[in-house]
């Protein structure tokens, strides 16, 4: 094929003879999705739509979908090349129909779209919008087994209808009031000599800057130029992740026109467990047991996290103090990125002593347990009775007393008494 035409070779039963048959070349405008008769607006749309779609910083892989979507908006955007495309295709702009190269889809891109979005990393990065922080509670099972939620949010996007102008082309003026620096000052004079300068938000266009005339406002977004959006997004809490750990889903934050869309980011906030504390890689469970177990011995059942029963032993004749501390090791949490390695499990034994004991059985006690020690009283002391004390009612009752002139707790309105001095 040359200059869009092709050689037809027509046969009949009488002989042969040769026709020019017209085929006109559509890659271009197969590419970006429009007709042949589309206009200027049509191509800019389907541009947009496409170039942020198949972006490699949205998509990687995309990077060749990319170039051609580029390459054919910078022709059909080009009447003269246009005019020569539509005549003889693609063959025709490489055989001097003022082609002269192609500009970078990058370069094309952020001319486009006035450097918002890539234009370089650093350009971008100064053009991005606000991150957007959302918690996520997550159980110490979840961090500890790893899971996938479900998370529905909702935030602003573009919207569609009007490109995120807001309104018609050409309604959005830049706000008289406060000449599109969204904000007002006013003078008030205190005394002669003295002013006061208030700033406050601009009453016309409400701190945006820019006004649009009711009746060319976006029927859809009311001239807001973004509209709210639901999304359903899955959130991989790994195995071994910690209370406070982030996890970024880039450019999922709110939309806004001309900038880049910010990150969404998910902080993990962990409920307290019942029975476990979590502390770095490892685990605490403070564990009852009775005194005929801390003094002959038990075997406990311990559920771990992933609902495994594991089992404890000390053997009759270890005794276990009131407060001791052991560890069983790789019982612990996972650890983050090698889950197949994991920390402590560490137990605190809290003895359960008995209120009283039958005196009966003291004798018999006794002879089991190492003699007491021999206590002399001397033959003047005084014997004392012990009373029980409540810890919290002690340190009441020891807390000093407030100034005189401090306010009254339970009259906080009361005026303090001033002493004048002659």
């Amino acid at each position: 094929m040359k200059n869009g035409l092709r050689s037809v070779c027509i046969t009949s039963r009488v002989g042969f003879r040769f026709a020019w048959k017209m085929v006109k070349e559509t890659t271009y405008y197969d590419i970006l999705g429009v007709k042949t008769s589309c206009t200027n607006d049509e191509l800019k749309k389907a541009y947009r739509k496409l170039a942020l779609k198949y972006h490699p910083d949205k998509n990687p892989n995309e990077g060749e979908r990319f170039k051609q979507i580029s390459q054919a908006y910078e022709v059909l955007s080009n009447p003269d090349k246009r005019r020569i495309y539509d005549q003889g295709g693609e063959q025709a702009l490489k055989e001097g129909g003022g082609a002269g190269g192609f500009s970078s889809p990058m370069d094309l891109f952020d001319m486009f779209f006035g450097g918002g979005f890539s234009g370089g990393r650093r350009r971008g990065r100064e053009r991005r919008g606000k991150d957007v922080i959302h918690q996520l509670s997550v159980t110490l099972e979840e961090l500890y087994r790893g899971a996938v939620r479900k998370l529905a949010l909702q935030k602003n996007v573009i919207c569609d209808k009007c490109e995120g102008r807001g309104g018609k082309k050409g309604a959005v003026q830049t706000c008289p009031t406060c000449r599109g620096t969204g904000m007002q000052v006013q003078i008030q004079q205190l005394a002669p000599g003295m002013i006061q300068q208030i700033q406050t938000v601009c009453s016309e266009c409400r701190g945006q800057r820019e006004i649009i005339d009711p009746k060319d406002r976006c029927k859809i977004c009311q001239g807001r130029k973004t509209v709210r959006d639901r999304k359903i997004l899955e959130v991989h809490v790994d195995k071994g992740m910690s209370d406070g750990q982030k996890i970024t889903f880039s450019g999922e934050g709110d939309q806004e026109p001309e900038l880049e869309p910010g990150d969404l980011i998910i902080v993990l906030d962990e409920k307290e467990h019942d029975v476990f504390k979590r502390s770095g890689n490892d685990l605490v469970l403070r564990l009852n047991i009775e005194l005929v177990e801390a003094l002959c011995g038990f075997q406990k059942v311990i559920r771990t996290l992933d609902d495994r029963d594991i089992v404890i032993t000390v053997l009759p004749g270890e005794v276990t103090k009131h407060g001791e501390v052991k560890c069983v090791l790789n019982e612990g949490m996972p650890m983050y990125k090698n889950p197949f390695e994991k920390g402590q499990l560490i137990i605190q034994f809290l003895v359960n002593f008995p209120n009283r004991i039958p005196p009966e059985v003291i004798p018999a006690l006794e002879n089991c347990l190492p003699s007491r020690p021999r206590v002399e009283i001397p033959e003047l002391a005084e014997e004392c009775l012990l009373m029980d004390l409540d810890p919290e009612q002690e340190n009441r009752r020891r807390r000093p007393p407030g100034p005189a002139y401090e306010e009254d707790d339970e009259h906080p309105g009361m005026n303090r008494v001033q002493c004048a001095t002659g």
